[in-house]
């Protein structure tokens, strides 16, 4: 008897992820190079194959079901483990021996990752890097579904299955405009600009980080007013330049050639934010224990 696995083919699984992504049968066989009836046909005989439905169909649009959303979490890894596969066959042939894809916030590349990565490819230089830079849970989304090898977090609440590690910690820094009245030298403690607006990191993308510039204003005696919400370092800046309010970040940040912001570093506070390094206890990358043994400890 022939199991359902031996009648799926890849181009079934190829057609149903374009199709699922797209949601639309005329973008997907653009992208598909084959015709609307072809792609249907397809989609159908993987449905009967599977015996049950993967897509709701209305004149107008295509939606996934709760099993095609299930079957499609799946079809993700499995092609991304058939392209891994081929692209370390390729990097075979031309004398490397595989990749290793890591996934970082922004201030990762701006603190520790860049020794790491430099003392990786002095001692394996045959093994390549696939570098995405991503937010914490975007990280997590993609280490769940073997997108990643590793990533570079700042948050270290993983469920089980995960492992993580310390590899960096570092002091807060204010950001404000060039203007503003407040100086190094006028500067105590954070109370002092408990009135202004702060531009903070979206606490659902950062819940640790987050946490930690509450409790340091909250130590403080105050709660900060939040009036705008971004994770990426050049839109804080712009924002706190036309004066939408301050900011905090990590002090690996706290450089821009931008003339109309400056920074004042909080050193007198007990609050420091750690970076984390964290991959999937199961990750069968062989190239992975290479690049563990290079982490720093903190």
């Amino acid at each position: 008897m022939i199991s359902i696995a031996n009648q799926i083919e890849l181009r079934h699984l190829t057609y149903f992820k374009v199709l699922a992504e797209k949601l639309h049968y005329r973008e997907a066989s653009e992208l598909l190079f084959i015709s609307q009836s072809a792609l249907s046909q397809q989609i159908k005989q993987l449905e009967g194959i599977l015996k049950v439905q993967l897509f709701d169909r209305t004149n107008k649009k295509v939606y996934l079901t709760d099993a095609g959303s299930l079957f499609y979490k799946d079809v993700q890894q499995i092609l991304n483990k058939i392209e891994t596969a081929v692209t370390n066959i390729k990097l075979l042939k031309m004398g490397n021996t595989g990749q290793i894809r890591i996934g970082f916030v922004a201030s990762a590349m701006e603190s520790v990752l860049p020794d790491v990565l430099k003392l990786f490819n002095s001692d394996c230089p045959n093994i390549k890097f696939q570098l995405d830079e991503l937010n914490n849970a975007d990280q997590f989304m993609h280490l769940q579904n073997e997108l990643l090898d590793i990533g570079f977090m700042r948050s270290n609440h993983l469920p089980e299955g995960f492992i993580n590690k310390r590899v960096y910690v570092e002091t807060f820094s204010l950001v404000l405009p060039a203007a503003h009245p407040m100086t190094s030298k006028k500067f105590h403690n954070i109370a002092q600009l408990a009135q202004e607006p702060f531009i903070l990191f979206p606490n659902e993308k950062s819940q640790l980080y987050y946490q930690q510039i509450l409790n340091l204003c909250a130590d403080q005696g105050f709660v900060p007013k939040v009036a705008h919400r971004s994770i990426h370092a050049p839109t804080i800046f712009r924002l706190v330049e036309n004066g939408m309010g301050l900011s905090i970040i990590p002090t690996s940040l706290a450089h821009t050639d931008n003339p109309n912001i400056r920074f004042i570093e909080l050193t007198n506070v007990p609050q420091k934010t750690a970076l984390f390094a964290a991959w999937k206890k199961d990750n069968v990358n062989p190239a992975l224990p290479y690049l563990l043994d290079m982490l720093p400890t903190v």
